[in-house]
């Protein structure tokens, strides 16, 4: 009898949910309580068996609520928030050359890498690098070159007032 009743809610369930991946652990306890082995049901939603052995265990320890899917965290972050926090002000506030690589005076995905590693022991590649910055709200732009016939004055203007105001904004 009690069998039939869970049946029925797990029907139930299977029509009203709107999502694949729990519609998939609810057949899999219907299959389950309609007496195919682990191995059958693995083969008809194409799954290991691993997985639907967890998927039932899950069943029997909370019932249908126990199928229900956690919010997955993902991967800690490699550098701490006060790590990723004094990186932003190293790249808005400096230069490469403030901080040690001296012939460098613009910010390279390559010298951030070698930064982060320097000051935190972390690795990071290029394009792992690009995807912090990219989560910090920071975007990259080829480097400009000073005209040799700019207004200096204009230039002076640029560098002592709207530049470190536009910094300031972004941050």
């Amino acid at each position: 009898m009690l069998r039939n009743e869970q049946r029925e809610e797990l029907q139930t369930a299977m029509r009203q949910t709107k999502d694949k991946r729990l519609f998939e652990r609810y057949q899999t306890v219907f299959l389950h309580l309609e007496g195919k082995n682990n191995v059958e049901i693995a083969m008809i939603i194409q799954r290991n068996r691993a997985t639907v052995g967890e998927y039932i265990k899950a069943y029997k320890k909370e019932g249908i609520t126990g199928l229900r899917m956690g919010i997955s965290t993902g991967k800690p972050h490699r550098l701490t928030i006060e790590q990723r926090a004094e990186l932003a002000e190293i790249v808005t506030t400096k230069t490469p050359a403030d901080v040690g690589f001296a012939p460098y005076t613009n910010w390279t995905l390559a010298l951030l890498v070698s930064l982060v590693k320097r000051e935190w022991a972390v690795s990071y590649s290029l394009r792992g690098m690009s995807k912090l910055l990219e989560r910090m709200q920071f975007s990259h732009t080829r480097p400009t070159y000073t005209l040799a016939n700019a207004d200096p004055e204009k230039q002076k203007t640029f560098k002592e007032e709207t530049f470190p105001a536009l910094k300031k904004a972004i941050v």
